[in-house]
């Protein structure tokens, strides 16, 4: 059978490897539910300008409906012949309904049909990854009275550099889902724009009503422009990069937590159903789940690479090279919600390790840099301070103690304006204690935080 896209102007028959080479029914056939809600809608609207009559809407309607339900039921076989998922559900309808069936492509073209199908397929998607980001922020969020009482180290270039609460790490992550879940709606918008209308390149001369066919398809409004429209995938690559930013937050929080969960950092516990062994060495339990995750946030990101590639080139308007988009999309939103679902129960199983994290915490002079802030509200110029507490951290050093360890008397020969009141910010809870600006771990401050994400999400 030819495909419904062939016209009379073809004499001769397409060739099998071309069948083989073209088809994409393969991978978007996943598209058939959007398909058929689409078809539905542009039908309903061809009867409301005249173009097919109440009966034949009904007739299409009711079919398009047991398609879907065929298709529910994989009862449809999928043919190469008939290239994608689109052709599929219009040669079943013509099948069962003949010239009725045919007249539903009306003021139509494959073009603004996948379009609109992906867009709605996108829509849905977005709404799915923002749900589970919701999911792992209410997990971070979770944590955070049981573990307020927790002080861990925060590192710059992977060294130990000052103490902030535990909480105050994961209102860190929570931040940085809060801006992918900003730019998931942002992203929404523009691809929430119905295309249904503008036909192949530059519109239909019959009198559609695109209005109708968005607001029934819950669209914000229509794309303004025929030519644009058809070339457009924007919206595909805008998604795809917002997943490649989740995909990077993912794989950093990934990569400490496999730090942490390291002998030499001892400082949390995943739970081991998220862990797997070693077909020769008995007593490893390793976060494979973690590394994974890792791992696959590369593919998400080098699916945002292979659609910049696709598309940067392509003169206006359609070109089948649009076809591959599919593909690197659907895999990046696949991968992208695998990665999630885990996230979310690892988050909040996770046990921090608390004898192991406080025996090591006076660790690394993580209070050099309060008491350099307490000199210079001594009236010490901030660079003079700087060099001060360097010396001391040398002598500190040089003894094998911590800051608070020091004698009174040495730190008075280094420095004639140090008196026993420095002893207020020295050591890690003095050192937390002493914080006070906004978004610091000021004890206050991150319980003022900790309520307003409460607040927020509810």
């Amino acid at each position: 059978m030819a495909s419904p896209s062939r016209s009379g102007v073809f004499a001769a028959q397409t060739d099998q490897r071309l069948e083989a080479y073209a088809e994409s029914i393969t991978f978007d056939s996943r598209l058939y539910r959007q398909d058929i809600r689409g078809s539905i809608a542009h039908a309903e609207m061809l009867r409301t300008v005249g173009l097919i009559s109440d009966t034949e809407f009904t007739q299409i309607r009711d079919e398009l409906e047991n398609i879907r339900g065929r298709l529910d039921r994989n009862e449809l076989p999928l043919r190469f012949e008939l290239e994608d998922i689109h052709m599929h559900v219009e040669q079943a309808l013509i099948d069962a309904t003949g010239d009725v069936g045919r007249k539903l492509h009306t003021a139509r073209s494959r073009n603004d049909q996948v379009s609109t199908d992906v867009r709605m397929w996108i829509r849905e998607s977005l709404d799915a990854v923002d749900a589970l980001l919701l999911d792992l922020q209410r997990a971070f969020l979770s944590r955070c009275d049981d573990d307020f009482d927790v002080i861990l180290p925060a590192y710059t270039h992977l060294q130990r550099a000052q103490p902030v609460l535990a909480p105050h790490y994961w209102l860190a992550y929570m931040e940085k889902f809060e801006r992918d879940r900003a730019r998931l709606a942002d992203c929404r918008r523009r691809v929430n724009q119905c295309p249904l209308g503008i036909a192949a390149v530059a519109g239909t001369t019959l009198p559609i009503d695109r209005q109708q066919t968005a607001e029934a398809l819950e669209f914000e409004g229509i794309t303004a422009n025929s030519l644009d429209t058809s070339s457009d995938r924007d919206f595909v690559l805008e998604s795809s990069f917002v997943l490649s930013m989740i995909a990077s937050h993912l794989s950093g929080w990934a990569e400490e937590w496999i730090l942490w969960s390291t002998v030499e950092f001892d400082f949390i516990a995943i739970g081991q159903e998220f862990c797997t062994g070693s077909s020769i060495m008995p007593q490893k339990v390793n976060p494979d789940t973690l590394e994974l995750t890792r791992g696959k946030s590369a593919r998400v990101m080098g699916s945002l690479q292979t659609l910049m590639l696709l598309v940067k080139n392509l003169p206006l308007a359609y070109n089948r090279d649009l076809q591959e988009d599919k593909p690197p999309l659907f895999d990046s939103f696949d991968t992208t919600r695998a990665m999630l679902e885990l996230a979310v129960p690892i988050v909040a199983g996770a046990t921090l390790k608390r004898k192991s994290i406080a025996a090591r915490i006076e660790k690394g002079y993580l209070d050099a840099t309060t008491l350099m802030e307490w000199m210079i509200r001594k009236g010490m110029p901030q660079r003079t301070a700087h060099h001060l507490v360097g010396a001391i951290v040398g002598e500190a050093m040089k003894r094998g103690v911590a800051l608070a360890e020091l004698p009174i008397e040495t730190l008075k020969e280094l420095s004639s304006e140090i008196d026993e009141s420095v002893y207020e910010v020295l050591g890690t809870e003095n050192a937390v204690a002493a914080f006070c600006s906004e978004g610091s771990t000021a004890p206050h401050r991150v319980r003022e935080q900790i309520a307003a994400w409460k607040h927020r999400l509810g």
